[in-house]
């Protein structure tokens, strides 16, 4: 973690953004946490209810599918900005690791740049494949809403992860560390135990 960055015990997120676009990253990560909390436990309330129902009455919820496909999706889109803020994501970094910290820091900044770019383009479609859908007005069976309406978190999520990854690109251009996230600077903790 960096000096201005605190993920501590109390689950407070602090920005190591200055002025506007601290503001802007401590809200987004307030509303992905209360996505991620709610989805996941939804789900969870759903499943528990269903399994109960079925064992009680020999027959399970009948829309209890939907709802869980309704969380899978809205939990899978938010959770790619979470991950962008915390650094969690898949790197292949075999090249990377070997450069000196200056090449390094232009390369991150170059892929987050880049992925910044490409997410607000996944943006773009997901809000295009949202109109078609809309425009051919299918409904889910059993509980009766428009499907338009449950892939709106598709380009929430692609949006919020490009903004994570363009703070990320202008954290790493304002400051001498190299930062995997506004919040996360670059390297291997020694203390992480093999699974």
């Amino acid at each position: 973690m960096s000096e201005n960055t605190s993920d501590d015990d109390t689950g407070v997120f602090e920005s190591g953004l200055p002025g506007i676009l601290g503001l802007i990253d401590v809200l987004i990560s307030k509303i992905e946490a209360v996505m991620l909390a709610a989805g996941v436990l939804l789900m969870a309330l759903n499943t528990c209810i269903n399994v109960i129902a079925r064992f009680v009455f020999g027959e399970g919820l009948f829309f209890s599918g939907e709802i869980n496909r309704i969380m899978i999706i809205f939990v899978t889109f938010a959770g790619i900005g979470y991950a962008a803020r915390h650094g969690r994501h898949i790197r292949m970094s075999a090249v990377y690791d070997a450069l000196p910290k200056m090449g390094r820091k232009v390369l991150m900044i170059v892929i987050a740049f880049s992925t910044a770019a490409v997410m607000f383009f996944l943006c773009y479609y997901a809000y295009g494949y949202i109109e078609t859908l809309y425009g051919r007005g299918r409904i889910l069976p059993a509980l009766g809403i428009p499907i338009w309406t449950i892939y709106v978190w598709a380009p929430v999520g692609f949006a919020i992860t490009g903004i994570q990854y363009f703070l990320t690109g202008i954290k790493n251009l304002i400051s001498g560390d190299v930062y995997l996230s506004t919040g996360v600077v670059d390297g291997y903790a020694d203390t992480e135990s093999e699974i």
